[in-house]
């Protein structure tokens, strides 16, 4: 848990789906009474091997690298728009420095799903700055009320990936085989994102703004803002192990660790865990900050 400045509390956690590897991020950064929480979670590479950390893997130094460079650019008068911009210009400097300048392939240029939640200490109120690319998940908490799904996006490609891993596994392909079978859209969905006018993900190029989803939420006390990976809300979604409600009144409760816990012993059993998706499990990251006054 780190424990941000009064009047806020922020707990989160971050595990991959195998133990020594994991492609999400959760950082927090305090400046200026600004509270930048940023929720990363990587894209599964599709190429055939790494080019840029063989060690790590490039998707691992992708979100890390993007936070170390995004730090020095934060200020409290700085949109967040252009904070991205010019962190995403320098990780792209030290990515075709390492690559020899071209010759990694488009799928293989990493990308990632963000949730920047940003909170501004404004006198003793509090206000949400959110910056949304991807498919994270943001929900807010208030006791007694109904959670609500501050983000409300829909992945337009997962239905198209759903659909395919549904006919695969109609015709009896098992799932090391329906990953073959995919490779091939799934990269073309990679070169893609890489190369669109308006990136809706976090891209090393973007030949344009990213259509980023933004808005602003006043806090009161006693609100809680929820930030997570689709991973951590597969126990909402596909699972159905909880609600929405229930899954997030847990997290403010016990903790995310606990929650997550939960997911991991459930994934545990994998005949049961195997819901059609491409992974049987996924890395998974959660970050609950509660405005205490």
């Amino acid at each position: 848990m780190i424990n941000a400045p009064h009047p806020l509390a922020i707990d989160h956690v971050s595990a991959g789906a195998d133990p020594f590897h994991n492609e999400d991020m959760v950082a927090v950064f305090e400046h200026e009474g600004v509270t930048d929480i940023l929720v990363l979670d990587g894209a599964t590479s599709v190429a055939e091997r790494d080019y840029v950390d063989a060690a790590a893997g490039d998707v691992v130094w992708f979100v890390t690298q993007f936070c170390r460079h995004l730090e020095p650019q934060l200020r409290r008068g700085r949109s967040q728009a252009d904070s991205v911009k010019a962190a995403l210009a320098d990780l792209r400097r030290d990515f075709l420095e390492r690559t020899g300048r071209g010759d990694v392939p488009l799928h293989a240029w990493p990308i990632a799903a963000m949730s920047w939640l940003r909170i501004v200490a404004t006198g003793p109120a509090h206000v949400l700055h959110a910056y949304c690319v991807g498919d994270c998940k943001t929900l807010l908490y208030r006791e007694g009320s109904a959670v609500l799904d501050l983000d409300p996006y829909v992945n337009p490609q997962e239905g198209i990936l759903q659909a395919e891993i549904e006919r695969l596994t109609q015709a009896g392909v098992d799932a090391t085989a329906r990953k073959a079978h995919l490779l091939p859209m799934l990269r073309a969905r990679r070169e893609q994102q890489n190369t669109m006018a308006a990136p809706a993900i976090l891209c090393l190029d973007p030949r344009g703004e990213l259509a980023a989803r933004t808005f602003a939420l006043a806090l009161d006390p006693g609100t809680a803002v929820l930030g997570m990976t689709d991973g951590f809300y597969r126990i909402v979604d596909p699972y159905q192990l909880q609600s929405a409600d229930a899954m997030a009144r847990r997290c403010v409760a016990e903790g995310v660790a606990a929650v997550l816990a939960d997911l991991r012993h459930f994934e545990a059993d994998r005949q049961r865990a195997d819901s059609g998706a491409v992974k049987r499990a996924d890395d998974a990251s959660a970050v609950v900050c509660m405005v205490l006054n």
